[in-house]
């Protein structure tokens, strides 16, 4: 495992706030594996798609900069 990993999972233990943006990240994913299995999506289902994928985007930004100011 990297540094980098361990850190993550440090994080993940150690730091709630971090924990809560793995969470959310994590059950937008499942969200997004759940639609993906479909084969089709209704237009509320495609948009539904596009608003998960921006904030699981914005999650994992948000987790990296935890990540990077930890390692300053």
């Amino acid at each position: 495992m990297t540094s980098s990993q361990d850190l993550r999972k440090q994080l993940a233990e150690q730091d709630p706030e971090f924990r809560r943006l793995l969470e959310e990240h994590r059950t937008r994913e499942q969200r997004l594996e759940e639609l993906a299995r479909k084969g089709w999506l209704s237009t509320e289902e495609e948009q539904e798609e596009k608003r998960l994928k921006k904030e699981k985007l914005q999650l994992k930004d948000q987790m990296e900069a935890r990540v990077r100011s930890r390692t300053k």
